[in-house]
């Protein structure tokens, strides 16, 4: 559908608007002097806030300016505020300050302003912070019943690969091997960013689990803030927009006008030396070069799976059973594991491909597939563990996979994948090194060279390009 100029000059200026007073608003909760990261919102230097006079109690309370409560404008004032306003407000006070009588989190607590996420190295200094800190509690902890001691002896997982114990309900076809009656396993995962996904990326959870933004929060403030008390759809609404509109939750200014205007979607950066161009080779939406002798199947390489406007979803040259625009994949994370997490064995019951006797793998077309994996990742949700065959080309999209990240500021997210194995982005590269070395090999152990061998020049190049995105 296409939008009327004067429509969006008009969503525009309600945009500015609440966006400008957003900027205000974190400049004022932001201390320069504490922060060493900052956001793109806080710039180089301070944003200059007018003064604004303490609200009356019964204001603070129920949010609500009246001609009485003595708040009309007066020099070096901000005038009573509006509706829209008010209501990003109580958003950022619902997610910021809000903990419903858990456990003492907050949507802040795993989601920072300056990552939307949490590192180990900020698991460590919040730890020296503070003992207490409701980081380390409930599934922050090595028990998941909370750590209770301060000691740091409790909460050793948390402090060293900052992973949280993520409980997962089994789909209706999926069972632990030996164990049908349990219907709920235990993961540990990483805390995704809240970084350009709230507004730009419909895909939540690592797995896709939840169906909306409200769902999602619902769940975090359930299951991980332990929350006392109900939540109302209101309370949910406020901050699915609180996160769909702060600057803190996307990577540039660039970023947050298309997600709001849809128009002028941020493209591939240029690069500047000779590595940034080098690297942005790998992301171009481009197939391989088949005008040199061997063909060059790196170019693109990356973009196959890091394509679109948020760089997330696959291209038409991935050479796999899945369309463009394909959000979830394999890239052998839970088959290295690196992160050494417990490996548990799951009986997959009903697949298609090995009920058909044209697609079945194993022998017997009897719909059973078993599957030792520390986390099958989709394949918990779906159901489905059969998506690697038949092969050639299999999808790869259920089975130990994962939610595409969109890479936009990428730089200041660490630690990556969803397990946090890789530390850096060097790690990530030396993943995507081991992984092209199996994923291109075209004759397995045969004498046929892989078709993509990353060398360090590459990893390099693709490190000095991945820092550009913004």
């Amino acid at each position: 559908m296409q939008r009327r100029p004067g429509v969006l000059f008009a969503r525009g200026v309600c945009f500015v608007s609440v966006f400008v007073a957003a900027l205000v608003t974190l400049a004022a909760h932001t201390d320069s002097t504490k922060r060493t990261n900052r956001g793109w919102w806080q710039a180089r230097g301070r944003i200059a806030v007018p003064m604004r006079r303490p609200a009356p109690t019964s204001v603070a309370a129920s949010g609500v300016i009246s001609p009485s409560d003595g708040q009309s404008p007066q020099p070096g004032l901000l005038p009573p505020i509006g509706p829209a306003v008010r209501d990003f407000l109580e958003g950022q006070r619902l997610f910021e300050r809000e903990t419903f009588g858990g456990n003492g989190r907050t949507c802040l607590t795993c989601h920072s302003r300056e990552t939307g996420t949490v590192s180990p190295q900020d698991a460590r200094l919040r730890f020296q912070k503070d003992r207490n800190d409701p980081l380390f509690v409930h599934d922050g902890s090595d028990d998941d019943d909370g750590d209770g001691f301060g000691d740091g002896r409790h909460v050793t997982r948390m402090l060293k690969s900052a992973t949280i114990l993520m409980r997962i309900r089994l789909h209706d076809d999926v069972e632990l091997k030996g164990h049908p009656e349990i219907r709920e396993i235990t993961v540990r995962r990483g805390i995704p960013t809240t970084i350009n996904t709230p507004s730009l990326d419909d895909v939540l959870m690592l797995d896709g689990r939840q169906p909306t933004l409200q769902a999602q929060a619902l769940g975090a403030i359930t299951d991980h803030a332990q929350a006392t008390r109900s939540v109302t759809q209101r309370e949910l609404d406020l901050i699915a927009k609180f996160q769909q509109t702060g600057p803190q939750f996307f990577s540039s200014l660039e970023v947050a006008l298309f997600a709001f205007t849809g128009q002028h979607a941020p493209g591939l950066p240029r690069g500047r030396t000779a590595s940034e161009k080098r690297g942005r080779l790998f992301f171009e939406d481009v197939p391989p070069d088949f005008s040199v002798t061997p063909p060059n199947f790196k170019v693109g390489a990356c973009a196959a799976c890091h394509s679109g406007p948020m760089m997330n979803q696959t291209n038409q040259f991935l050479p796999l059973a899945v369309p463009p625009g394909t959000r979830f994949q394999s890239v052998l994370v839970s088959e290295f594991n690196d992160a050494g997490n417990p490996v548990m064995d799951f009986v997959f019951r009903n697949q298609k491909h090995d009920l058909d006797p044209a697609t079945n793998q194993d022998g017997t077309p009897d719909g059973i597939i078993e599957v030792s994996s520390p986390d099958p990742g989709r394949a918990l949700i779906t159901g489905q563990a059969d998506d690697f065959f038949p092969f050639p080309p299999g999808s790869f999209d259920q089975l130990n996979a994962f939610k595409i990240s969109p890479l936009r500021g990428i730089a200041r997210t660490a630690p990556y994948f969803h397990d946090n194995s890789a530390r850096t982005l060097e790690d990530v590269v030396e993943h995507y090194r081991r992984f092209f070395l199996i994923v291109s090999d075209p004759d397995g152990p045969g004498p046929a060279e892989p078709l993509i061998q990353l060398n360090d020049q590459d990893k390099k190049d693709i490190v000095a390009f991945l820092k550009l995105l913004d």
